[in-house]
């Protein structure tokens, strides 16, 4: 699992041009949100199939890569495949239903 916001985001091309599961992180580190996310999130990654790539992406105003998903609140977690998103999570109550969706990524 990623600790920390990437500042420096990759392109939307190279986020879909990743294979296997991934899962794409947007927050930010002053997010009260996120902060409390943070150990349901690790919880969740421990007790689920490894994600090929976890991109934890700083995101805000401007920022193009969160704009093209269409975020709009954090913590928001995509769970993607082969350049297609599969699922999505906006600020997540639980460690079960990151596991769950981390499960379904892996099956598909």
């Amino acid at each position: 699992m990623n600790t920390t916001y990437a500042s420096v985001e990759p392109s939307r091309s190279e986020v879909d041009a990743l294979s296997g599961p991934v899962l794409v992180e947007f927050g930010t580190p002053w997010c009260g949100f996120c902060k409390a996310a943070q150990p349901l999130i690790a919880q969740a990654l421990e007790q689920a199939p490894p994600v090929a790539h976890h991109l934890k992406i700083e995101d805000g105003s401007g920022k193009p890569l969160g704009r093209s998903f269409k975020v709009k609140l954090w913590p928001t977690l995509v769970f993607m495949r082969e350049g297609k998103e599969l699922a999505r999570l906006v600020r997540p109550g639980s460690a079960e239903e990151i596991r769950r969706e981390v499960e379904r990524l892996a099956a598909a």
